[in-house]
């Protein structure tokens, strides 16, 4: 295949554009149909939604908020109604919009602060938010605003306002691939070089994201499953061309021609990438064991992103290599082989003395690696799950503004109100309700606590309740808790009366329980997966052992991480406010991590088992495997580093933790855990890295990651010192000490 693209490569390259052009015009023909949508079946704030949608649909569509707030006076001075009034009209009068339920109304006095200062009008449409378009919100947000005067603020809140006013994720996407062409430069020194893996990457994500699009009519898709998916794919796309092209390069510098030095980087590397790329999809689409459809479209997204950079990286890649030619190298690299000949393989200088160095003492630098690992996973230790809410938005959005005088007039758990919905088919029952209501008012963490006026026909009646603390507070979680266990069973005794605690936070709440419980098993399918293809790969029990062990590792320092700068607030203004890690975030993390983890365990290990095939000397094995390739994994790791820190400019909090978590978790990954542990290990362990029992051995299939390069013209390979600096001989054509 490689032979092929590489000889028809203006073929290949139209294919590719003809393919992005086809998909794209595709996408922005149809538009995207993104959905946040996510069923909690089972638990008591899905009961509470679904009640609403039958007996009160006109309060189960989107619910936003305009607030205003003067600087000196009253909300209620002429002045300020005469600019609210009219505005407040203007909204009703939108389309899809229910009822605008003002603070001027007889029912909406408890609407205007205790001070006067700060008021609020509810604006309720008939249509869920995922079911609207952002210029709806957009045209909210506008119209709004028009009433801002000297001394008067007036700004919108909601979740779909929220998603209107997101930035645009190409600031973060450009500083990414910026940093990711520096990087490449500065690892092959190369200008041509350098663009084959951008260019083979941006094809990727191009043509993937405006599948995503198409994808988003067929299932559920979340919003941002598009730039998580245009982050994995920067990330995994550039590694995996940058794996491809040094090999290639390193063939042409050893004499091969610019053919056959691709055809057997395709054939080595490209495997290895296949293997990679394959391991990433497995683990994303593990979240399907969750059996939430709010990630599985996430994982779809991001595996079809995964599928199409593979795709690309082993045709388009050699493609380009065939455009290119010589110029792939430098042009001193050209100048000197033209004039000194085919390099020899010599494997040197810094990488070399590491690993020598690391033969020496793996003991105590095994010690060292535990002891910086352990230390960054305690705050993981007191990891909580949550979400993120408009309090964590930009200081300069709307919505924040909202929040924050919301906050401040009517006390920090106005943000996030309890609804809780009764069945009360008889009068005993409705007895019981106000029985309900009077307790409320007396529990402790509740601000506030009144029945909505019902019909004198109505069996289903509704509570609001204002919670004394913020909705990300872990007492505002306990006293869900509370409200569930304890008041609620109580005002029911005795009565047919059934109460549901329900609500946005209780949402969230629901939403955290649910994934934290299946988490478990979750992590157990993608470990047993991952040792199952890592045994297939290198036919030992050892290696995918430690493999599980590094993933495991990674995660815990990884979440230390996140927890230590978001949810404890040490990250200052990455973080925003410091509140609780999103719930799901740890579960696509966790897919993700895996995976990339796989890949550089693969890059690693493939050069150190090639070793041990011909050789037989473990300790020889995990030296070369070390010196060859920690370069290159390295300078992928700093690749993934700038792509993923760049998202922390995206403005999100919920991508900033996605990049900030990934980031570290790639440079823990590739600095510490494959350049440091895992070699130690493997020196520690020696020949037991490669055992298998010979009846498992005889029964696994046989799966050739890389394949072992064909000795040709190429110079003889130069010494590679070992652990004692005596000079042995480097390569795959080494059948011997």
């Amino acid at each position: 295949m490689a032979r092929w693209c590489f000889r028809h490569k203006w073929t290949v390259i139209l294919l590719w554009l003809v393919a992005l052009l086809v998909v794209g015009g595709a996408g922005r023909t149809l538009g995207d149909s993104y959905s946040n949508a996510f069923s909690l079946k089972g638990t008591e704030s899905s009961k509470v939604l679904s009640l609403l949608g039958k007996v009160l649909p006109q309060q189960a569509g989107e619910a936003d908020t305009v607030v205003w707030h003067v600087d000196s006076g009253s909300v209620r001075d002429p002045s300020v109604r005469q600019r609210i009034d009219p505005m407040l009209a203007k909204v009703a009068a939108q389309k899809d919009v229910g009822t605008v339920g003002s603070p001027y109304d007889a029912a909406g006095a408890s609407q205007i602060s205790k001070d006067g200062r700060t008021a609020y009008a509810t604006v309720t449409y008939t249509k869920l938010g995922n079911d609207m378009d952002l210029d709806q919100a957009q045209a909210l947000i506008d119209t709004a605003h028009t009433a801002k005067a000297q001394g008067l603020s007036v700004e919108v809140g909601g979740n779909r306002p929220a998603q209107a006013e997101q930035p645009l994720p190409g600031l973060a996407e450009g500083v990414g691939i910026a940093a990711a062409g520096v990087v490449l430069f500065l690892a092959l020194g190369s200008l041509f070089g350098m663009l084959v893996p951008l260019v083979t990457a941006l094809f990727g994500i191009g043509i993937s994201s405006s599948a995503i699009i198409l994808l988003s009519h067929g299932m559920d898709v979340a919003d941002f499953a598009p730039q998580l998916a245009t982050l994995v794919g920067l990330g995994v796309g550039i590694d995996y061309a940058l794996f491809i092209v040094t090999r290639h390069r390193k063939g042409i510098l050893r004499g091969r021609s610019p053919e056959e030095a691709a055809v057997t980087a395709l054939n080595t590397s490209g495997r290895a990438v296949l293997f990679a790329g394959g391991t990433v999809c497995i683990a994303l689409l593990g979240m399907f064991t969750l059996r939430l459809t709010f990630l599985n479209g996430v994982a779809v997204a991001s595996a079809l992103t995964v599928v199409i950079t593979v795709a690309a990286a082993v045709t388009l890649l050699p493609a380009l290599l065939g455009v290119l030619g010589m110029r792939v190298l430098s042009r001193r690299q050209r100048r000197r082989l033209a004039a000194d000949g085919a390099e020899q393989m010599s494997t040197t200088g810094t990488a070399a003395r590491w690993s020598s160095f690391l033969q020496r003492h793996p003991r105590s630098l095994a010690v060292v690696a535990v002891a910086v690992m352990a230390t960054l996973a305690i705050p993981a230790l007191s990891l909580r799950l949550g979400s993120s809410d408009q309090g964590n938005n930009p200081t300069t959005t709307t919505t924040r503004k909202a929040y924050d005088m919301l906050a401040s007039g009517f006390g920090p758990g106005f943000n996030g109100p309890l609804t809780i919905l009764a069945e009360v088919p008889t009068a005993a029952d409705r007895t019981a309700l106000n029985g309900l209501v009077a307790k409320l008012k007396t529990t402790d963490g509740i601000a506030f606590a009144a029945a909505v006026p019902m019909k004198p026909d109505a069996t289903v009646a509704l509570i609001d309740a204002v919670p004394t603390t913020s909705p990300q507070d872990k007492a505002t979680s306990d006293l869900i808790d509370h409200l569930r266990h304890d008041v609620v069973p109580a005002a029911e005794r005795g009565t047919t009366m059934k109460a549901y605690v329900g609500g946005q936070t209780a949402i969230f709440k629901d939403f955290s329980t649910v994934l934290f419980g299946k988490l478990p098993l979750f992590i157990g399918v993608i470990i047993a997966l991952g040792f199952v293809l890592l045994l297939f790969a290198f036919r030992s029990l050892v290696v995918p052992l430690t493999a599980a062990v590094m993933n495991l590792v990674a995660a815990a320092a990884s979440f230390g991480v996140l927890v230590a700068c978001f949810q404890w607030g040490w990250g200052g203004s990455i973080a925003g406010r410091a509140g609780p890690v999103d719930a799901f975030l740890p579960v696509i993390m966790l897919s993700l991590l895996f995976g990339l983890s796989m890949d550089y365990q693969v890059f690693l290990v493939s050069r150190m088992h090639e070793e041990w095939m011909h050789t037989r000397d473990n300790a020889r094995a995990v030296r070369v495997g070390l010196a060859e390739t920690s370069r290159v994994i390295n300078s992928a790791a700093v690749i993934m580093i700038c792509v993923f820190a760049a998202f922390v400019l995206s403005g999100q909090r919920v991508l900033a933790m996605f990049g900030v978590g990934l980031a570290g978790a790639v440079a823990l990954d590739a600095f510490i855990l494959r350049t440091v542990l895992v070699p130690s290990l493997m020196h520690m362990f020696g020949t037991a890295n490669w055992w298998l029992p010979g009846w498992l051995d005889r029964r696994l299939p046989h799966l050739a990651v890389e394949a072992a390069e064909d000795d040709g013209p190429q110079s003889a390979p130069a010494p590679l010192p070992d652990a004692g600096g005596d000079p042995v001989p480097s390569g795959p054509g080494v059948r011997g000490r």
